[in-house]
């Protein structure tokens, strides 16, 4: 079982942020992409938003990186970690124009991305772009089977379906990978189907730890239905995570203690068939984030063979 995390500062949402993130930039995004590799992991994520209405401002804010630029600047930054976008929403951009993005992000990474996708749930976001938002998840599927075209190894890639249609059209460069991981996110019923069909991996969105096992069942069960050969990369997000006994109130739903228990919490997601953990810390500062993800490499991972 390998473990990634989703970066800090990139998406501020007063749902997950820490008060830190909000005066921190550049610098610290890349100490922490850094440290993220020197500690083992395995990836790091960043979010996709467009645009934030008003209404929503509150709880989400408005600070949402651009996954491409912010992917694309740490592949300069480092080495062997892998690049996911947790999630892009796809659908509301062209096919073409994701597949020269990612591509290229690819190529120039040497084939470290992973895409991640979802169907998005901000209705304003799709209007201003001018995406019909009732049809998201049509459109979803649809914009999937492009991007594989669109991404595999023909220069030419062709598609025609209901949204969209190409031929004759080359794109070059190429992803390094011959076939670029596509992780499809979210929980729902409509979800989890276009993981089990569609996707080389799933990415759950809030599943508390017992209701996993029988999304996975799900999982297995719509894949063999469907005839879907291939692996499945099965993933979970933690609950936050504190290694060691913390100074501060860390609130009641943070998981803490030493390495051994930590990695026995940690152990159970293997024993349900979960092959990744997207891990959450919670910290005061990006120093003290930091000490938390070496300490996790260094102490609690090595626990979990």
């Amino acid at each position: 079982m390998v473990y990634g995390m989703q970066l800090p500062v990139q998406a501020q949402s007063g749902l997950f942020a820490e008060g830190w993130e909000a005066g921190a930039g550049p610098g610290g995004l890349a100490e922490v992409a850094r440290t993220a590799e020197r500690a083992g992991f395995a990836y790091l994520a960043s979010c996709d938003h467009v645009a934030i209405p008003r209404r929503l401002a509150d709880a989400m804010g408005t600070t949402w990186y651009d996954p491409v630029a912010t992917l694309s600047w740490l592949a300069g930054l480092t080495e062997r970690v892998r690049l996911l976008s947790h999630v892009a929403i796809v659908g509301l951009r062209h096919p073409l124009l994701s597949a020269k993005s990612y591509a290229t992000l690819d190529h120039l990474s040497g084939g470290r991305l992973i895409l991640g996708v979802g169907a998005g749930h901000v209705p304003e976001e799709f209007a201003a772009l001018g995406v019909d938002f009732d049809r998201r998840g049509p459109l979803l599927d649809e914009t999937v089977d492009a991007l594989r075209a669109a991404l595999g190894p023909e220069e030419y890639p062709e598609h025609r379906g209901a949204f969209f249609a190409f031929e004759g059209l080359g794109q070059r460069p190429r992803p390094a990978q011959e076939r670029v991981p596509v992780w499809v996110g979210g929980s729902s019923p409509a979800a989890v189907r276009r993981a089990a069909t569609r996707g080389d991996g799933w990415l759950p969105q809030g599943d508390p730890r017992d209701r996993l096992p029988e999304k996975i069942a799900t999982l297995r069960r719509l894949r063999a239905e469907a005839g879907v050969d291939g692996p499945l990369t099965i993933g979970a997000i933690t609950e936050p995570l504190y290694v060691g006994a913390p100074s501060w109130p860390v609130g009641r739903h943070t998981l803490s203690g030493g390495p051994e228990a930590l990695a026995e919490s940690l152990r159970a997601y293997a024993a349900m068939g979960v092959h990744q953990i997207q891990v959450r810390f919670r910290s005061r500062s990006r120093e003290e984030l930091c000490d938390q993800m070496a300490a996790f490499g260094a102490e609690v991972a090595p626990h979990f063979g």
